[in-house]
């Protein structure tokens, strides 16, 4: 299935802008990327799109690299120092790498970077040089990531004060090439508080306008002046990151040992098992269902008379339609994984969690005695210790106030989690009452939208963003809450989102279906989560179109990788991290 949205946007612009653009009939060339644009270029292109274009080989500009001195080479690089350095390299002895380089910088080059590429020998065969302008990821159709994990602990470490303004303008820059990847000039608004929240909307600002000025295009279109950008920090809302999501991509990517989005598993029936590696990708991970039920209905097959373990030979036997039993027994795996974990401890741990994030029981009762429910999980040697951790989270959240140090301690010690116990006390740092009568004492939880959908017992729990999301589009968000940088222009709606919880919210839409109306764009600083990222599908589903939500971060979070990063704020960070 061809990639949608973002990364058919972002795909786009590299096969056009890069690659065809200094293609020329029976001509061969070699792509040098480095790890950023890798990454780009890995989420929104196959490799076979980019032969297609005449290109030999792909490399990594940062290895060891035979020369092909015949050969021109197509440089998608960062303007950071180590790859311009590399680049330099390349050219500076007798006998060059290439035969001669086309450049184009995935954003903005300093001027300094620049000089040093105008006084090395590099000048004299560079036949292109660009800004592209694509400086983050399309990590789905919806969702951006900015690829940068150390983000979280430089804005809410006090061990990390150093770098933090140098992010903020990295960051700002990555986002200003989202919007002009989109074709977006939004009114940006930030959450009051948070002093990070306001700089990094005011530099985005700067950027935004830097961009516009080159591209004077950039937010034409009919309805574009309604698009915004709201940027938001992770405090805002700590429950989401903590709490057990039961919906296949979030607790694929919290139970199992996923790496870069790679599942290892090993295959089972007949013969020797093997090992398997499996990229997971938005585009195969939820269309499984849809093709089985395309699949039976081509081969004239009942549904409900026939179990995995028929549709599984029928496939072996037609080998025509060995790819998607490839993709079916991924998928199954995951399934699998996921439900023997949640069937072994997961079950009453949800309800518990549930019950404390929206501090009523399933039948809507306010929670009399949360103690009760939580003292036999932390007791419970089977537990996890992050598990227990996020239990005794949610109960300090619930409490509004934070609890008192000696009750904290209490709570530690019955858990036994002693050698993590600094999680807890770390999310201070992100702005969350912890211990009661402390320095955020006087910040209170946001007011909830009141929700009547039906949902799941053990799913009831909604991310604030997706209030946030809805209020926005509705033209109900605060303003005193949730100011402007610069005055926006009016708008006018009467839009009203309906919830689309769990219908489905993944569906695949065409890359152009939402030019032409306005776009919301969240980005959260510190790390986005899967039920955050699942809410931009539901509110965008819900206006019928008229409005697309887009969300990222500098980072995707599971909550493992959300409590090892808040572990190590009262650390200083190891530059390998």
């Amino acid at each position: 299935m061809a990639p949608s949205g973002l990364k058919a946007i972002v795909g786009e612009k590299i096969l056009s802008g890069v690659i065809k653009s200094v293609r020329k009939d029976g001509e061969w060339k070699v792509l040098i990327v480095d790890h950023l644009s890798m990454r780009i270029l890995s989420s929104c292109c196959k490799m076979s799109d980019i032969l297609a274009e005449g290109v030999t080989i792909v490399e990594d500009i940062n290895k060891r690299r035979e020369p092909i001195a015949s050969l021109e080479a197509i440089y998608l690089i960062s303007p950071v120092a180590k790859s311009v350095q590399s680049l330099i390299n390349d050219f500076k002895d007798t006998a060059f790498t290439y035969k001669a380089a086309h450049v184009f910088f995935t954003d903005n080059c300093p001027d300094s970077l620049f000089a040093q590429i105008g006084r090395s020998r590099v000048a004299k065969v560079v036949k292109t040089m660009k800004e592209i302008n694509v400086a983050f990821l399309p990590y789905e159709s919806q969702v951006f990531s900015l690829d940068d994990p150390t983000s979280m602990h430089c804005f809410y470490s006090p061990e990390s004060s150093t770098g933090r303004d140098k992010m903020l303008e990295n960051l700002a820059e990555q986002i200003a090439t989202l919007c002009d990847t989109l074709k977006e000039y939004p009114a940006i608004r930030y959450r009051r508080g948070p002093e990070v929240n306001a700089k990094l909307a005011e530099e985005v600002y700067q950027h935004l306008n830097a961009h516009k000025a080159d591209n004077p295009s950039m937010g034409e279109g009919a309805d574009k002046a309604r698009s915004q950008l709201l940027i938001v920090d992770r405090g805002y809302d700590p429950i989401s990151p903590i709490l057990h999501e039961l919906t296949f991509q979030a607790m694929v990517y919290d139970l199992l040992d996923i790496k870069q989005d790679i599942y290892s598993y090993q295959t089972t029936g007949i013969g020797e098992s093997k090992d398997r590696k499996v990229l997971l990708d938005e585009d195969d991970e939820l269309k499984v269902t849809e093709l089985l039920r395309t699949f039976c209905e081509s081969k004239r097959m009942c549904t409900d008379n026939a179990n995995i373990k028929d549709l599984s030979q029928m496939l072996k036997k037609m080998p025509q339609y060995q790819k998607e039993l490839s993709l079916y027994s991924t998928h199954l795996h995951l399934a699998d994984a996921c439900m023997k974990k949640f069937k072994t401890s997961l079950e009453k741990l949800c309800e518990v969690e549930q019950d404390l994030a929206m501090g009523t029981d399933v039948e809507g009762q306010p929670l009399r005695d949360p103690m009760k429910s939580i003292v036999p999980v932390l007791l419970n040697n089977d537990i996890e210790p992050y598990d227990k951790i996020r239990i005794i989270l949610l109960y300090i959240l619930h409490k509004k106030k934070g609890v008192a140090e000696e009750n904290l301690t209490k709570l530690i010690q019955h858990a036994n989690i002693q050698p993590d116990s600094n999680i807890i006390t770390n999310l201070q740092n992100l702005g969350c009452n912890i211990i009661s009568g402390g320095a955020n004492a006087d910040h209170d939880p946001p007011e909830r939208k009141m929700r009547t959908e039906p949902t799941y017992q053990l799913s009831r729990w909604t991310p604030v963003l997706k209030d946030i999301m809805e209020n926005a589009i509705e033209d109900k968000l605060d303003r005193q809450q949730w100011p402007f940088v610069s005055n926006p222009a009016p708008i006018n709606t009467t839009q009203t989102a309906v919830s689309a919880r769990f219908g489905h919210w993944h569906k695949n839409k065409a890359p152009t279906e939402y030019r032409s109306g306005p776009r919301l764009i969240i980005f959260v600083i510190g790390g986005v989560t899967h039920s955050e990222m699942r809410s931009a599908y539901e509110v965008t589903r819900a206006t019928d179109g008229k409005w697309e939500v887009l969300i990222g971060s500098s980072q995707i979070l599971t909550p493992t990788s959300y409590l090892n990063n808040v572990k190590a704020l009262d650390k200083v960070l190891n530059p390998d991290f």
